[in-house]
Parts: structure tokens; C-alpha cells; sequence
């Protein structure tokens, strides 16, 4: 039947309001057929009349009858030529010719009312599926016809989505059930596999073990159980491995959530998810929910991008809300949510009755890592010398899946180590044999030839078809993993927090800085001595300056002196220049500085070293901006939260001639000088006034370039003529860079700098 579309059709979005129509008659329809089969006893190919289907529609739903008869009619059509293929396609094949016939005929009555097109082919259909289904199984119809050749469209639309869905809602076979998930607790973890939690133990038995045998003891006291949990800490640091063995170690229920998994596209499903997720939890209880990168889909409601973010804070607040134990059957449910950003969070769920313990995971300190390292090691084959101190020692900065990684690796050195001695033992044996020495002695040449790379075999460049063969039992005995390896390795591994930008200790040591061993004291005895030795200083009652100010001409070695200072008292590294902290957007400043801070205190001991603090915390008085006065104020409370604030200042002054003599000497270390150089002359030259450390390090390097440059003859572009002699810096390479080099501080500011000194210390 063609009928003149409707408005309903043409409008935006009309799809979902035809389909909406459709299932609302069919709905009617069903209906009305069912009571006209039990009329006519429970005869199921009693077809009804398509006007009186629609006059049945109308009657039984206001909101139909005030819609058009030729809106209706295409709908209830649909509806009649779905049930007439359910009922051809449910006959059975024993069915003789003649009640086929007598059932058509009597189907063929009633069409006889009503003379439309519609009816005929519905007729038509219907008597071409019975007719089939005599013969061969009845398949189960798939689509709808529609105008044209029913019998083509039947084959056609047979595999449509749609029609599947609801052919599969009319047959009556149970619905599929959900797979059960296994929430018993971890395997193969337990706390005793991590090292260098030994300062969270008893948080951990305060907030979990204590609950969990003890419910009834805090049901009778009339107090509340800890709900929540919340790990933080640097990436790798162990958050989801504790809580794997916090379940394990206890034996209860545990439900791991991955944050970014209860987002949904539709409205609603992840509110849903969460409940749900917590109503499996009370049914297992006591249990343990677990939702790792928490701060993915919990920010702050203030910050949120998306109405969806908000509705599911709101939701986990309810959540935890919920689980107290007159609502949890008496035995107790424990949220645990892990992140690197704990400042992202939504602050009501942070608060009390909810996270009521926040437990950070900060970077390990030495003794830390030692502990570490013996933990991953246990089931390694070391070599019996092995030195756990000393490797703890060489991975500041380091977390613990960044010594995993270091063990993974220097288990590939020492493989490749052993198969390297393996070959090099094979060609001297086979070198022998044909008596070929003098191939052997050019093969173990370091440049002799594209399958040797330091002057070992390259197994990737031999033509050998497997460059790795198994190893005897003989051979695996001897394989072990050295200290060596671990050492070899350790340049291969950065450290996670050094790319997320933590601290780590830097490489610079004493005896790569020249002079400035007065101010060395100084900061020994306010930084370096107190780390190492914190309980002499308590022993007296002194606390350890809290801040030490280091002001002083350009180039002088401030920043390398800090980071020596570092270095030596094994203390984390956090360097801010302070324009960088400075943002235009209101309050991202003051979050930078807090930022800092929070880094620092998670990578306990710390030296945090602000480059160019006058430009981060100038004068309040003399801010152009509020935002500065934010910023200073903003430094102030967190320089609080320490002991005092910067109660040592000391000048760094430009070097003497005797200090300058001890730089020269050390940026000269590795320089081969001519025998004619006297470096007493060069420091205590005249040109050489005013120069700082940065200077004399580029009058170094402009002396090495003028050596470089001297060696090369102008017919040097061709590689057979360049000099193959030693190359040496002679004392005209150094009259050269002192024409090329510069004081950064001219005398009057020099003068400058002795005056602010003075000042400072009240003379």
C-alpha cells in the first residue's frame, strides 16, 4: 500500500517518531489479534481486517484517534504483515492441503470486507509462506515487505538489524545472562612483594586490618568505619600493586574499576555503572572497590568540561555515603582510589566520611630502593658479590617500576654478554683450526668491519641462521647477572619521575666546581649535615634552616653550587626558573608554586632551587599586578608549612685570582694543554678582573675552538689531508679568546654587587 507520507515523516527527526508510531500499533495490534484467535478458538490464521485493526487502534489510544486514518493505516499495515509471517513461518509441516485450504478460505472471508490493495497483498504473502512451508522448514522471517514484489523483499530486507532485534523479542527464549565476573581476591601478590612501604604499614592496619576483624567491636562503639582510601604518588610507585595486596593480604572480595570504563555515551548509563558497581560490592561485602586514575572522571564540579562529570561526583558522593554498616549488612565495604594528581579531586571527596585517609606514595629514598631491589631481586640469579647498597645509591629519582625496568635491562646485558664471550671463544677456535691468526687479529680490530660494533661480534650483521643457539646446562650455570651489567644498563633507564617532571638528584659533584669553598661550608652545615645527620641536630634542639638565599653576580656557580649541595647530601633536585611559574590565567600561578611544593614533599629529602627568584617573588608594594602579590603570598604559606623560611643569605662573589686558578684548572682537566701553558698567568691576567665562572668556561672553549680551527689547513675538506698528529692548546689560542671574550660584569657593577653585601649583613 503507497500512502502520502505524513508531516511526522518529513521533519527533523522524524525516524525516531515513525518508529515510536510503529511500535505503539503494533503494540494495539497484537493485541487485537490475540483476542480475535481466542474468539474463533484459539484459531492463530484468523487474519483481522485492516480497517477494523485501525478502528481497534483508535479506540484504545486517545493520541492515536486524533491523528489522521492515513497516518495509522501504513503503520498497522507493518504491524499485520509482521504477525502474518509469524504466523506462516510457525506452521507446522505436517499440516495437510485441505486445513490449509479451509483456513485460506475462511482468511479470505473476512478480506472479502475490505476490497483495498493492502489486503491483497498481505494475502498474497501470506499464501506463498504457507504454501512453502509444506515442503520445506519454515525459515524465520527477518523483514518487513514493502511496496513491490513481496516475495523479492522478503529476501532482500531478510537481514536487517531492526527486524532481527524484534523477531527476537517474540520468541520466548530465555534472555542471555551476563558473564559472571570473577571478584576473588589477587593472586601472586602479597605485601611482603613491595619494598619500602614500611611507613604506610600501620595506616594500612589502622584503616583496614582493624575494620575488617573488628566490625562488630566499632558497630557497638557507636563509631563509623573508614570508607576510603586515597593513593597518591608519582607514576610507578606501587599504587595499584598495594592495592592488589592489600585485597590479597586480607582475602576479601575485590573489584577493580578503571575510571575511564564507567564513562558511557549515553545519559544516565554511567551513573548506572556506579551503582552498580557498589551494589556488587555490599552483596559481597566485606569487599574491597578499587578505581584506579580516579581523577580521570572525578575533577573538581567547579572545572568540569561536562554536565556528565558533575552527575557522576554527585553519584560517587551518594555512593559513599551508603556504606555505612547499618546499610552494608554489618560488614564493612572499603573504597580505595589511586592518582598522581590528588589536587584535580572533586574537594567533597576529600573530605572526612568519605577518603578519610590520604596515604602518599612518594619517591623512595635510598634506603628505600635498597629495599626495593631486594625484593625484585629475589628470584634474580646475582653474582655473589652483588652490592644492593651501592646500586641504591646510583638510581636517585628512581620509583619502582623504574628499577624493574633496570633489572629488566641489565638482564639483557647479561645476556648479551655471555652469548658476545661465546663467539669470540668460537672464532678463536675456529681461527686456529684453519690457521688463519692474522684473519682472527683483524676481525677483533674495533673498527674491523660492519659485524663488529666496540670490537665485538654484531650477531644482528652475521650471517649466521640463529645468532642466539640454546645454551647448554653447563653454560646457563655460569650465567649470572653482575653488578657490572646493572651499571651498564643504568644510562639506558630514565627515570619516570624526571619525565614528569619530579625531582632527581643531579650529577654535578665538588670536584667539578672550582673555588667557593666558604660558601661549600656554609651549605654543608645548612643543608647537607642535617640530611645526613638529622638526630645531632635534635639532640641540641636546632632546627636546620629551612631556606638558604644565594644572591650574587651572573655566572658565579649559584646553580651549580646547589645542585652539588644536592648531590652530596643524596637529596631529590627540583630547579624552577621563575618565569616559568607565571601563567596569565588567574590562580594558575599560585597552582604552579603549591605544585612545587607538593612535588618536593613526595620526593622527601628535597632541595628546590628557584633560578631568578626576583622574578617570581618581587616586592609586594612594587607588583604591577595583583597576580604578583598572589604569587609572593602564595610562596610565603607554603614556605610556612617548613621550619622558617630564608633565614641564610650568602653572596656568591666573583672569584679571586687564586680561585680563578682552581676553575681553570678544573674546566682544563680534560684538555690536552701545550707544556708552554701556565694557567697561574692566564688567572691572574689583568683581562681576567672581573670574570666569572660562566666566563673563564667560555674563554676555555673559544681557546679549544681556536685549537681546532689551527689544526685544519684550508685544504683540509678533503679526508686524506687532514693532519693526523696529536692536537694540543697553545698559549696563542688563548691570547685569541681573550679577544673574544667578555666580562658579564663590568666594574660598576661589580662595585654594585660589594654594596648590596654590605647592606645585607648591616655593615
Amino acid at each position: 500500500m503507497s500512502s502520502r507520507p505524513s508531516r511526522h515523516h518529513t521533519s527533523h527527526g522524524g525516524g525516531s517518531v515513525t518508529k515510536q508510531l510503529d511500535r505503539k500499533v503494533e503494540n494495539l495490534v497484537r493485541d487485537y489479534y490475540s483476542k480475535l484467535s481466542s474468539n474463533n478458538g484459539n484459531n492463530s490464521k484468523q487474519i483481522p481486517n485492516t480497517n477494523e485493526a485501525i478502528d481497534y487502534v483508535q479506540a484504545h489510544d486517545m493520541g492515536l484517534k486524533r491523528l489522521k486514518r492515513n497516518q495509522i493505516e501504513k503503520s498497522v499495515t507493518k504491524a499485520m504483515e509482521l504477525i502474518t509471517i509469524e504466523v506462516g513461518g510457525t506452521a507446522g509441516e505436517n499440516e495437510g492441503a485441505e486445513e490449509f485450504d479451509s483456513d485460506f478460505e475462511a482468511f479470505n472471508e473476512a478480506v472479502d470486507k475490505d476490497n483495498n490493495s493492502a489486503n491483497k497483498r498481505i494475502v498474497e504473502m501470506w499464501s506463498k509462506n504457507q504454501a512453502s512451508s509444506r515442503n520445506t522448514p519454515a525459515p524465520e522471517a527477518q523483514s518487513q515487505p514493502v511496496d513491490g514484489d513481496v516475495s523479492q523483499q522478503l529476501s532482500k530486507d531478510a537481514q536487517t538489524p531492526a527486524r532481527r532485534k524484534r523477531e527476537r523479542s517474540s520468541r520466548t527464549e530465555p534472555p542471555v545472562k551476563k558473564q559472571k565476573i570473577d571478584r576473588a581476591p589477587p593472586n601472586g601478590v602479597s605485601l611482603k612483594d613491595i619494598g619500602g612501604i614500611e611507613h604506610i604499614l600501620n595506616d594500612i592496619h589502622d584503616l583496614i586490618d582493624m575494620p575488617l576483624n573488628c566490625a562488630t567491636c566499632y558497630d557497638h562503639l557507636g563509631i563509623q568505619i573508614p570508607r576510603g582510601i586515597l593513593l597518591h604518588g608519582p607514576p610507578g610507585c606501587g599504587k595499584t600493586m598495594l592495592a592488589n595486596a592489600i585485597a590479597a593480604h586480607h582475602g576479601v572480595p575485590f573489584i577493580p574499576v578503571s575510571a575511564p570504563s564507567i564513562v558511557s555515551g549515553m545519559s544516565g548509563e554511567s551513573e548506572k555503572k556506579l551503582r552498580e558497581i557498589f551494589e556488587e560490592a555490599v552483596r559481597l561485602a566485606p569487599s574491597i572497590i578499587f578505581i584506579d586514575e580516579i581523577d580521570a572522571v572525578m575533577p573538581k564540579r567547579d572545572s568540569a568540561q561536562r554536565e556528565m562529570e558533575k552527575r557522576i561526583v554527585a553519584q560517587m558522593l551518594t555512593c559513599m555515603d551508603d556504606l555505612s554498616l547499618s546499610k552494608t549488612g554489618g560488614n564493612p565495604v572499603f573504597v580505595i582510589g589511586a592518582t598522581n594528581r590528588p589536587d584535580s579531586l572533586d574537594p567533597a571527596l576529600r573530605r572526612a566520611g568519605r577518603f578519610d585517609r590520604e596515604i602518599c606514595l612518594g619517591v623512595p629514598d635510598e634506603v628505600g630502593r635498597e629495599k626495593i631491589l631486594r625484593v625484585l631481586s629475589e628470584k634474580l640469579k646475582l653474582s655473589g658479590d652483588f652490592d644492593f647498597k651501592k646500586l641504591a645509591k646510583l638510581t636517585p629519582g628512581f620509583v619502582g617500576a623504574d628499577l624493574s625496568s633496570l633489572i629488566t635491562a641489565a638482564g639483557t646485558f647479561a645476556i648479551k654478554r655471555i652469548y658476545d664471550d661465546l663467539k669470540v671463544r668460537h672464532q678463536i677456535v675456529t681461527a686456529e683450526q684453519d690457521e688463519g691468526v692474522s684473519i682472527l687479529n683483524g676481525a677483533m680490530e674495533i673498527d674491523g668491519g660492519p659485524g663488529l660494533a666496540n670490537g665485538k661480534p654484531n650477531p644482528i650483521l652475521e650471517d649466521a641462521p640463529n645468532p642466539f643457539p640454546p645454551l647448554s646446562p653447563e653454560e646457563l650455570e655460569k650465567l649470572s647477572i653482575t653488578i657490572d651489567d646493572f651499571l651498564t644498563a643504568l644510562p639506558k633507564v630514565q627515570p619516570s619521575s624526571k619525565r614528569e617532571g619530579f625531582a632527581t638528584v643531579p650529577d654535578v659533584t665538588w670536584q667539578q666546581i672550582g673555588a667557593l669553598e666558604a660558601i661549600r661550608k656554609q651549605m654543608q652545615l645548612a643543608i647537607v649535615k642535617p640530611i645526613a645527620h638529622p638526630e645531632i641536630f635534635e639532640a641540641v634542639g636546632i632546627t636546620s634552616p629551612a631556606g638558604v638565599l644565594l644572591y650574587g653576580p651572573p655566572g658565579c656557580g649559584k646553580t651549580l653550587l646547589a645542585k652539588a649541595v644536592a648531590n652530596e647530601s643524596n637529596a631529590n633536585f627540583i630547579s624552577v626558573k621563575g618565569p616559568e611559574l607565571l601563567n596569565k590565567w588567574v590562580g594558575e600561578s599560585e597552582r604552579a608554586v603549591r605544585q612545587v611544593f607538593m612535588r618536593a614533599r613526595a620526593s622527601q629529602p628535597c632541595v628546590i632551587f628557584f633560578d631568578e627568584l626576583d622574578a617570581l617573588a618581587g616586592k609586594r608594594e612594587d607588583a604591577t599586578t595583583e597576580a604578583t602579590s598572589r604569587v609572593v603570598n602564595t610562596l610565603l604559606t607554603e614556605l610556612d608549612g617548613l621550619s622558617d623560611r630564608k633565614d641564610k643569605a650568602l653572596f656568591v662573589a666573583l672569584p679571586t685570582a687564586e680561585e680563578r686558578l682552581d676553575i681553570l684548572k678544573k674546566l682544563t682537566m680534560k684538555m690536552p694543554l701545550h707544556e708552554s701553558i701556565d694557567l697561574w698567568k692566564i688567572a691572574d691576567d689583568s683581562r681576567c678582573r672581573n670574570f666569572s665562572g660562566a666566563d673563564l668556561s667560555s674563554l676555555v672553549r673559544e681557546a679549544a675552538n681556536s685549537a681546532v680551527e689551527a689544526f685544519f689547513p684550508e685544504t683540509a675538506a678533503e679526508p686524506q689531508r687532514i693532519p693526523s698528529g696529536p692536537i694540543t692548546v697553545c698559549p696563542d689560542n688563548f691570547e685569541k679568546a681573550f679577544g673574544m671574550v667578555r666580562p658579564s660584569v663590568s666594574e660598576a657593577e661589580r662595585i654594585r654587587y660589594m654594596q648590596i653585601n654590605k647592606k645585607l649583613l648591616g655593615h
